[in-house]
């Protein structure tokens, strides 16, 4: 457990406060009654946690910034008279991690203005109505502060407002502030000290608009949840307000400084204006349907009306002023890019210089990607590098020498570099690898297509029972379908309406495929993969199965295939269980959040923290990775049709009530329902580790979810009275995912049961479900054959004119059909990206020092608390189940741990870790 330091103060007239020296009494990490959770990140021990005290008033343990005044009479200070009150108000805000010297010089012009009483204007709210107006009771002040309080080496400061009210003023439930420099500042908190319940906080965590961009007050409620029923009289028309600002007019394109929440269709992913080429598809409306992602209201591209013109890196993409990333993660996130850009630079550079993109030509080329990296010397590409325009970070880097051009060994091979050769490993993988959602139970024999015969030929399978019964070890298909024995991955019907058009692309060959596996003794066996082409007039039945073979020919021919569907589970992956059930589906819930929800409201209180950072990563990977000519569409087989079999599964399969991990699994038909097991089921194969873990972490988010309802709703009445969350739900629904706005399996929001189930089922996709699919991309992706993602040759025939030289040297056929070698460092480069933990990364469970004072209720606090103290119950349960030997999926020679559902983690590619939302 982390000590915390005391950091020296700047200010002698607060340096002897009782304050004050409780600070060297308190551990960072250690449980308090405003409900911070344990934690063993180092990150806690400085910046934010070297501005909170623990302020003692009588029996209850307050939160509060270092820089308050000391107070007297438990938390008020003295009274001027009989009738009126002194007042205080101390405004912590956060200033920039690195200032340059003109920012600095700028700040102090500030303090001056502060100092005067024209740069901060601050207006108390009460509860009560004025009986005059019919609106809250409220009195103004101004900052007027000549040096704000802060902490040496601490990017917080402290300003302080004095009011007088009167004694009758009631309770304060909203801020009203007005900022009138010249530009923004973020906000943190602030904190009313005078009355008579002792400190009042109203938490903030905001950008302040300088009234120039914004002429209206900015809104900061108190820490107090209300329902709209429940809204004190005084604080109504503020409650309304303050949603009408956030939800706009749905007109204009939005400014960098805004603030406002609304829809738009994904429109944006092309660039006809700069190349045909670069076209592509709006994903709307009923042929391509698409969840809605956040308008910015750019103008249409001159091309074409219905795309939105691009804005292209470096500038950023609009979003909403709160959802930009902060400080310390937007510079890891450019670190993180910045090692993107050398991996793409160093390849593009040698391509361009060899005039060629070279395939690997054995096995050890890949092994330099690790071992030696790439060398490059400045001298000779110092004319390549004035013609890229390079930024001068770069070519800084550049110079740095050549550790910045090595990959770090992935998980998979670390252990055991020939795992990926085996059967029993590429088996394993569906189970625990980074894909682990697509394996499914077979259910029915023959397998059978639902797609149109006249278009894609007979339905049927050619995988035939003679050949699935070769390998059951004397049982016949039909028993080993009734006990659950056969497990099927069938990217068949999603992938064969595209395989022609990918087909056509240069460089690119694929199939449609079915992969059949057995559970045996000794864990689950693939038995027959069939991969199929489109049907043609000399081959109807465009369809070829493979076995595993004892023969060398046969095991090279058994090894492409299965080459080819790891490339298509990669694609799926990516494009379907990561990007669109994930990242996509997310953002309408948190629109509507926003949009629908005030931020006094419970519900809003609840999803906050999985909310954060995901409409801002969204917008980055709108810019870079999903568009048109980004990094999916070079690396992965679907390329130019990378987003629109991503539209076709939303169409095909995507439904809300199974985004659930129980219905999931159930319709998967990998656990049936059992209630006496953690979430309501019992698995089908126990040693199924995402599946295992993830029960544990969804019961623990459901029983916590349970709770938090039933103490904020009554009955059953006060959810569907509750005009807020029924708009909310209506929102999502018929705005957020428009085009299946009339599908009947949408659930009913009018119990506390339904509420539960719906939040439960979004907090898990944030949380467990991403950190599941996302932050192994490296572990098991950094290693090419692996998990190649596009393969540029079919499985070589007899017929085949190169049949002869796959005879000859099949390791070469073998390398020339997986990606290049610049196709393999950029997507390695942007996997390593994507599986890495920012530094302020916030993990389910836990309770960050800035969001201390979310709520005012000590009940919720205590059930939090529980719920925290629950996660580390999971975490040491996974860790066991790592160490079981019986578990042959998680334990073994060369077998690396199943850890991607450990809730914590520090920093970097570490391939564990759930955050609260989707962050990266």
């Amino acid at each position: 457990m982390l000590a915390f330091k005391p950091p020296k103060l700047l200010n002698s007239d607060i340096a002897t406060s009782p304050v004050i020296r409780s600070l060297k009494d308190v551990k960072l990490g250690t449980w308090n009654n405003s409900g911070l959770r344990r934690t063993q990140n180092p990150r806690f021990s400085s910046g934010v946690g070297s501005i909170r005290a623990v302020i003692s008033s009588d029996d209850k343990n307050v939160g509060a910034t270092v820089v308050t005044p000391v107070t007297e009479n438990n938390g008020s200070l003295s009274s001027s008279s009989s009738s009126m009150i002194d007042v205080k108000a101390v405004i912590t805000i956060r200033k920039k991690m690195k200032e340059k010297l003109s920012e600095k010089i700028e700040e102090q012009w500030e303090s001056l203005i502060n100092g005067i009483g024209q740069g901060i204007i601050i207006q108390l709210i009460s509860e009560e109505t004025d009986p005059v107006t019919g609106s809250g009771k409220s009195i103004e002040s101004a900052v007027r502060d000549w040096s704000p309080k802060q902490l040496e080496e601490s990017n917080y400061a402290g300003y302080t407002a004095n009011f007088t009210v009167p004694s009758d003023f009631g309770c304060p439930g909203a801020i009203l502030i007005t900022n009138l420099h010249n530009k923004e500042f973020y906000l943190v908190e602030i904190v009313v000290y005078g009355f008579s319940d002792g400190p009042i906080f109203f938490s903030a965590n905001s950008w302040i608009q300088s009234r120039n961009d914004n002429p209206d007050s900015r809104i900061i409620f108190r820490n107090q949840a209300y329902l709209p029923s429940q809204t004190p009289a005084g604080l109504k028309d503020l409650r309304r307000e303050d949603l009408l600002s956030i939800r706009g007019n749905g007109k204009g394109e939005r400014k960098y400084s805004d603030r406002i929440y609304d829809y738009a269709p994904y429109n944006d992913l092309g660039n006809p204006d700069k190349d045909d080429d670069l076209a592509r598809p709006v994903l709307a409306g009923e042929e391509r349907p698409y969840p809605r992602r956040c308008r910015t209201g750019r103008p249409p591209t001159k091309s074409d009306p219905y795309s939105e013109s691009r804005i292209e890196k470096p500038h950023p993409v609009y979003v909403p002023r709160d959802e930009t990333f902060e400080e310390i993660k937007q510079a890891t996130f450019s670190a993180g890019r910045l090692k993107a850009v050398l991996h793409n630079l160093i390849p593009s550079l040698a391509a361009t210089l060899s005039s060629s993109d070279n395939p690997f030509t054995c096995f050890s080329d890949i092994d330099k990607l690790y071992n030696d990296g790439f060398l490059l010397k400045h001298e000779e590409t110092k004319d390549v590098f004035a013609n890229l325009l390079v930024p001068m970070l770069v070519k800084k880097a550049v110079k740095a020498g050549q550790r910045l051009f090595k990959y770090e060994i992935p998980a998979i091979i670390s252990r055991d570099r020939f795992s990926w050769l085996r059967d029993n490993e590429f088996a394993r993988q569906t189970l625990a690898g980074v894909n682990p959602v697509n394996i499914e139970t077979l259910k029915e024999f023959p397998i059978l297509s639902k797609l149109d015969p006249a278009v894609y030929g007979p339905p049927e399978s050619l995988i035939t029972k003679e050949l699935v019964e070769q390998e059951l070890n004397g049982m016949s298909v039909e028993e080993a379908i009734e006990k659950k024995k056969l497990f099927i991955l069938d990217y068949h019907d999603m992938l064969l309406p595209f395989i022609k058009k990918m087909n056509s692309l240069p460089g690119r060959k694929a199939y449609a495929s079915r992969t059949v596996f057995f559970l045996t003794k000794t864990g689950l066996r693939p038995i027959a993969i069939e991969l199929s082409l489109p049907p043609s007039p000399s081959s109807p039945q465009n369809k070829r199965v493979y076995a595993h073979g004892h023969d060398a020919t046969t095991y090279w021919v058994w090894k492409l295939a299965k080459a080819h569907v790891c490339s298509n589970d990669a694609g799926v992956h990516q494009l379907v269980n990561h990007w669109l059930r994930t990242h996509a589906s997310m953002e309408p819930y948190i629109i509507a959040a926003h949009r629908q929800l005030s931020s006094m409201h419970p519900i809003y209180k609840l999803l906050h923290p999985h909310m954060r950072y995901t409409l801002e990563i969204n917008a980055l990977a709108r810019q870079s990775l999903i568009n048109g000519g980004g990094i999916i569409e070079a690396c992965f087989s679907p390329g130019k049709y990378a987003m629109e079999l991503s539209s076709a599964a939303y169409k095909n399969m995507w439904r809300f009530d199974m985004e659930g991990l129980p219905a999931d699994l159930i319709r998967r038909g990998m656990a049936v329902e059992d209630p006496s097991m953690p979430g309501g089921v019992k698995l089908v194969i126990e040693d199924y580790p995402y599946a295992a873990d993830g029960l544990l972490i969804w019961s623990a988010i459901k029983e916590w979810v349970e709770a938090y309802v039933a103490h904020f709703y009554a009955d059953n009445k006060s959810i569907s009275s509750d005009v807020e969350i029924q708009a909310w739900w209506n929102e999502i629904k018929n705005k957020g995912h428009y085009d299946k706005r009339n599908e009947p399996w949408w659930p009913k929001l009018n119990t506390k049961e339904d509420l539960t189930g719906i939040l439960t089922t979004m907090i898990w996709v944030a949380s467990g479900q991403h950190a599941a699919i996302n932050f192994g991309q490296y572990p098991f992706g950094g290693y090419v054959p692996n998990r190649p993602t596009l393969m540029r040759k079919l499985v070589p025939e007899e017929e085949d004119p190169d049949y002869e030289k796959f005879l000859l040297n099949p390791q070469q056929t073998f390398l020339s059909s997986i990606p290049t070698q610049l196709q393999a460092t950029k997507v390695m480069a942007v996997q390593d990206t994507l599986s890495t933990h920012s530094p302020d990364e916030e993990y389910l469970g836990q309770l960050h020092l800035l969001h201390c004072h979310w709520i005012n209720d000590t009940e919720i606090l205590s059930l939090f608390k529980k719920f925290s103290s629950r996660l580390e119950e999971v975490e040491e349960i996974i860790k066991a189940r790592n160490k079981d030997i019986s578990l042959k999926n998680r334990t073994g020679a060369g077998v690396p741990p199943y850890e991607l559902l450990l809730p914590l983690s520090e920093p970097g590619v570490t391939g564990r870790g759930v955050p609260n939302s989707i962050s990266i």
